[in-house]
């Protein structure tokens, strides 16, 4: 559990008060191939105004990614609910830690739902921070939010990134219930770097909650991702490829960890394209239905265009095995 958030002398939040103690790490260079230019179109502005005007929250913002003036420019923004302060003290993430304000804005799902169908997106995904404060983890936030994307925007599909709802009782049975198109949660480690980088967590536990929504709906489309660069072996991904594919997650993403500050994880190294495109091949062999592995793959990158071809697998698959 993470602390609460201090202040510094000058009175300024910090943003990881859990991290304040640790020593510095190296930050490496970055190699050409994981650089990008940063955001400047018109459709960027846009949809910031968009996010900003309905007062809402987006990780593409909080988690610094690198893809934010891409995916922006297509009005690809990833809402981030319940709040902008994460229970959990993840050494890999940028989302500020601490005890979340008592509470959770009920008008939150109302104006999620107008945004998305302000934006005309197809396709929309929602994540949040975790709540351990809460008795259900945010579960029915979740299923609000579900309804009301549906109410406001009855056309667009939806991709949920949740939380692993550790020690919440079955409430995650409500969000697999209110049958989002993906139910994606990220295991993000091989199980060994656990302790350090999700101490939080816990590997079985997340693997069971993949587990539990193909046994509850076969027809719920799962997700999960994996960080490369923190010191996991080609052989453990591997494993993790096995054990995603046990139980029957669909598509896998992987990526390039990148460290948000000199108080974070450190790289292990950056690891090339090449290796990425090896990896890519490894999982299609395993059966997984869609994966996307390239240094700058996020969960939410391409989310779309990859469920529409995810969902054109399966039914090429479907319709093999009933020829």
């Amino acid at each position: 559990m993470a602390t609460l958030i201090d202040l510094t002398p000058s009175g300024r939040k910090h943003r990881h008060p859990e991290k304040q103690a640790r020593p510095d790490t190296p930050i490496l260079r970055k190699p050409d191939w994981i650089r990008v230019k940063a955001p400047t179109s018109a459709g960027y502005a846009e949809t910031r105004e968009i996010v900003k005007s309905k007062g809402l929250i987006t990780v593409c913002e909080e988690a610094g990614c690198p893809n934010i003036g891409e995916c922006w420019e297509k009005k690809h923004a990833t809402m981030m609910i319940m709040g902008d302060v994460c229970t959990r003290a993840c050494s890999f993430c940028n989302v500020s830690t601490g005890k979340p304000p008592s509470g959770l804005d009920a008008d939150e799902p109302r104006r999620v739902g107008e945004a998305v169908a302000e934006m005309g997106l197809e396709h929309v995904v929602i994540t949040s921070v975790d709540r351990d404060d809460l008795e259900d983890g945010g579960a029915m936030h979740f299923v609000h939010v579900i309804n009301a994307i549906r109410a406001a925007s009855p056309g667009t599909t939806i991709e949920i990134l949740t939380p692993d709802f550790l020690r919440k009782d079955g409430w995650e049975n409500r969000v697999i219930d209110a049958r989002p198109d993906v139910f994606n949660h990220n295991l993000e480690t091989v199980p060994r770097l656990y302790l350090s980088i999700r101490p939080g967590a816990r590997y079985y536990h997340s693997l069971r909650l993949l587990q539990k929504v193909k046994d509850r709906d076969p027809s719920q489309f799962t997700k999960s991702g994996l960080m490369v660069g923190l010191g996991e072996t080609k052989e453990e991904v591997m494993q993790v490829m096995d054990d995603m594919r046990s139980a029957g997650v669909d598509f896998l993403t992987i990526g390039q960890y990148l460290q948000p500050t000199r108080k974070h994880a450190a790289i292990d190294r950056f690891v090339t394209p090449d290796e990425f495109k090896a990896l890519e091949e490894i999982a299609r062999a395993k059966g997984f239905l869609m994966v996307s592995a390239t240094p700058l793959t996020r969960s939410s990158y391409h989310a779309g265009e990859d469920f529409a071809r995810m969902r054109a697998a399966r039914e090429a698959k479907l319709a093999v095995q009933t020829a």
